[in-house]
């Protein structure tokens, strides 16, 4: 991992358009590489990764803001915003320890370099890259012929992680 500030590269698309396989892809294929990666996942909708009955799900009931919960296997710490505003990408960003990629899932309308995910069943066909210059790429399961930025294959995950490592300027020292 270098010094370098933090290179964030994002996976956005519509519902259904393979955002999260496309996701997992690349982080398998990145560390693969050899890459130290993190990853932010942004939800639409409540969502826990606690379950009722555990100690700290009591905890959080009872009114703790934060909870750590940690064992020789990893840790987690969940924050409670009770009625506070939902933290932007950046904050988010800075709680992450240091990495030599953040792959970030969702966030459509933030400002980090992203390829757009489109398959035909997507909630969704209307192109986002005509909206958002942020949107570097995309990669579709068909034809797309419309766009002046690169178009890959939904399943080339090697060329998209090249595409990645290029653009992001990740490269082994």
């Amino acid at each position: 991992m270098d010094d370098v500030t933090q290179r964030v590269f994002g996976i956005t698309g519509w519902k259904n358009s393979g955002k999260t396989t496309l996701t997992e892809r690349l982080v398998a294929t990145l560390t693969a590489r050899g890459w130290h990666v993190s990853t932010v996942k942004h939800a639409h909708h409540a969502f826990d990764i606690d379950t009722e009955g555990t100690d700290s799900f009591r905890h959080r009931q009872a009114g703790a803001g934060e909870v750590a919960i940690v064992s020789g296997k990893r840790w987690a710490l969940m924050h409670e915003l009770r009625g506070s505003d939902e933290p932007g990408l950046p904050e988010i960003l800075t709680r992450l320890s240091p990495c030599d990629i953040v792959l970030v899932e969702g966030y459509k309308r933030e400002g980090h370099l992203k390829i757009e995910a489109r398959r035909r069943e997507a909630r969704s066909n209307e192109p986002l890259s005509a909206s958002d210059p942020n949107i570097v790429a995309v990669a579709a399961d068909h034809p797309v012929h419309e766009e002046t930025i690169p178009v890959f294959d939904l399943d080339d995950i090697e060329a998209i992680a090249d595409f990645v490592e290029k653009t992001t300027n990740l490269r082994k020292p």
